[in-house]
């Protein structure tokens, strides 16, 4: 039908399908209990919607310059400068309309036909899709639940080949919510010679701000030949308002400058006006929201390992558990949708997250307390009816 390769071989968000069936679910009357996405389940705190809504009334609504505000992209230098140490030149920033959009266009400016791109296995769901979309090639490394998901930097180096342009990070992860150690970190961008030509290190730090135990750091007091990924979404609580950005190397500043003008003009006027006001303003609202998610983090960890699931190591940041259901079922994919119709608790099957995730369950707790609570009662409940040999 004329259909294009890409578009066609570009596999479904498996998430996104437990998500649409759960709605059809509660369309029909079922009540669901959400355990699937990682949206945060707080409102955008005041300090940031009054912003924007100040910049509606004053009229800047209009298109910005395409990196992104000054006074933006200087505020997201100063942050870096605060909570790292590091310092980031504003003109290596560039705002866009959510980090994927980053990300799509980062890899679209790295990579020419066959080039490698290195990833954890599992990993967050999209990444290979990104690669492998603007014809580049994920070359999975994997990380085991055992050392709490962790690279093994001596496994990277193996896995590194002339074809080797990037070497991906995501601390705190998605799906498993680790944090890469210091070490590690140092260790991994000892790999990366900091050539002009690359291979270039990434990290995705959409999820800094979030970890309960230990602390993140930036990719960029490691090496400057980095790319960091980041945005508003989750520290923020700001999903729907689509606010991300890049610091890139100098050198690629002007080619992710260009493919911007092109491609999305600019990010959202209103929501940059509103990340403003969030990096200046907002800390207190994080701090309260990651003591919420870290009282929750407590409660659904003990209550899965009281139903029998595997948790060797805790997650440390982010807003998700991934954990081995294979003593249930080594399909996780019918296994998350059989849960889903027989006892209504949404979650995503392992699978979503790449080969590695094959026969785990990833539980996210952007829920409340007492659902969480619910959503045990009846992962029991099943356990009880189904797989009662499974219980301790």
């Amino acid at each position: 039908m004329g259909i294009s390769a890409r578009a066609k071989q570009i596999p479904p968000f498996i998430v996104m399908d437990v998500l649409e069936r759960a709605q059809e679910l509660e369309a029909a009357g079922r009540d669901i209990i959400h355990l699937e996405v990682g949206e945060p389940d707080f409102e955008t705190p005041e300090v940031i919607t009054e912003a924007a809504m100040k910049a509606i009334r004053d009229g800047r609504h209009h298109y910005t310059h395409s990196l992104g505000l000054r006074e933006l992209r200087e505020a997201i230098a100063e942050y870096y400068a605060e909570h790292y140490g590091v310092s980031v030149d504003p003109a290596r920033v560039m705002v866009t309309a959510g980090t994927s959009t980053a990300m799509l266009l980062v890899f679209s400016a790295l990579l020419e036909q066959e080039q490698e791109v290195i990833i954890s296995d599992p990993h967050y769901a999209c990444y290979d899709n990104f690669i492998s979309f603007v014809g580049g090639v994920p070359v999975r490394v994997p990380v085991r639940e055992q050392e709490g998901f962790q690279f093994r930097p001596a496994e990277i180096g193996a896995a590194m080949g002339p074809k080797t342009k990037a070497v991906f990070i995501n601390s705190p992860s998605n799906p498993s919510g680790q944090v890469a150690t210091p070490d590690r970190l140092a260790a991994i961008a000892e790999l990366v010679p900091g050539k002009p030509s690359g291979p270039y290190l990434l990290n995705d730090e959409i999820y800094h701000g979030l970890v309960y135990s230990g602390e993140e750091h930036t990719i960029l007091e490691y090496s400057d030949n980095a790319f960091v990924l980041d945005g508003f979404s989750k520290r923020y609580a700001m999903c729907g308002w689509r606010l991300g950005y890049v610091i890139a190397p100098p050198h690629y500043v002007r080619p992710l400058q260009k493919m911007h003008q092109n491609f999305a003009i600019c990010a959202p006027s209103v929501s940059q006006y509103a990340g403003i006001a969030a990096l200046k303003h907002a800390w207190p609202d994080v701090v309260r929201m990651r003591e919420v998610y870290n009282s929750r983090r407590r409660v659904i960890i003990d209550g899965l390992r009281a139903l029998g699931f595997s948790i060797p190591v805790e997650p440390q940041g982010a807003f998700y558990v991934l954990t081995s259901c294979r003593h249930l079922d080594p399909d996780d994919y019918k296994l998350a949708f059989d849960i889903l119709d027989k006892v209504g608790v949404a979650m995503a099957p392992g699978r979503d997250f790449g080969p590695g995730g094959h026969g785990f369950l990833r539980f996210s707790y952007c829920n409340s307390l007492e659902n969480i609570e619910r959503a045990l009662a009846r992962l029991r409940e099943y356990l009880e009816r189904y797989c009662p040999q499974a219980l301790p």
